[in-house]
């Protein structure tokens, strides 16, 4: 039987982690794929662990809980969920309501149907609903959307897109060193740089949450993330 891990790095999200857990458990895969889930919380310091763990006695301990001894960054986490999966399939998926579980299935297509080997959840492609929020923050993930397609020479419309999907063993076998929000160009410039990688996107809805709501992404990571994009265009 096929399996999808899905990586959700937490930190401080004591209010939507179990919504976003009970979304997950609701989706039926296509094919019978298998779930697995593993959580890597970035040293909390709300209740994550505690409401986390409550939830996990309460459903048979199926969750992967894995816990940074300090703060770590979202990219720190994510490699530390993909030495740890052992699905077929990796997506990573945050731990905010941002992101619907429900789109699984839209994202396995490709892959199921032997079109790709990575698939990217993109927020501007397609008719999906999208709560409307920031001028300047969507003007910012464009605007390195085409700095890292000039330079892998990929016409991604959501470079900077959380819902990534992966086949296992390609991911895998990528070295992956940034620790905080530097993974996505750091990981979109590596899978281009694979001879007949195969990328498709889909369109996916998106409810993004304003910075009183708990989003931490901000200017500096931007300007991180135009570094890596340089960076990464030289460096495997």
């Amino acid at each position: 039987m096929k399996k999808l891990s899905i990586i959700i790095p937490c930190y401080n999200e004591e209010k939507t982690i179990i919504p976003l857990l009970i979304s997950i458990n609701k989706v039926q895969l296509t094919d019978g794929i298998e779930k697995e889930i593993v959580i890597i919380d970035d040293k909390s310091s709300d209740n994550s662990i505690s409401i986390i763990n409550k939830y996990n006695e309460e459903n048979d301990n199926k969750i992967k809980l894995l816990i940074n001894e300090k703060n770590c960054g979202k990219g720190y986490s994510i490699r530390k969920g993909i030495n740890e999966c052992n699905g077929d399939y990796i997506i990573i998926q945050d731990a905010d309501l941002e992101y619907s579980p429900s789109e699984y299935n839209k994202l396995l297509g490709p892959i199921l149907n032997n079109f790709a080997d990575v698939v990217y959840g993109s927020r501007f492609k397609g008719g999906d609903p999208h709560r409307v929020l920031f001028f300047w923050h969507s003007i910012g993930n464009k605007i390195l959307t085409f700095l890292s397609n000039i330079s892998t020479n990929l016409n991604l419309t959501d470079m900077e897109t959380c819902y990534k999907l992966f086949k296992s063993d390609i991911i895998k076998k990528i070295q992956l060193k940034e620790n905080r929000f530097g993974f996505e160009p750091e990981v979109t410039a590596k899978i281009s740089k694979i001879k007949n990688i195969k990328i498709y996107e889909v369109g996916i809805s998106y409810n993004g949450r304003t910075y009183d709501e708990g989003k931490k992404i901000n200017w500096k990571d931007g300007f991180r993330a135009i570094y890596c994009i340089i960076k990464y265009s030289f460096v495997k």
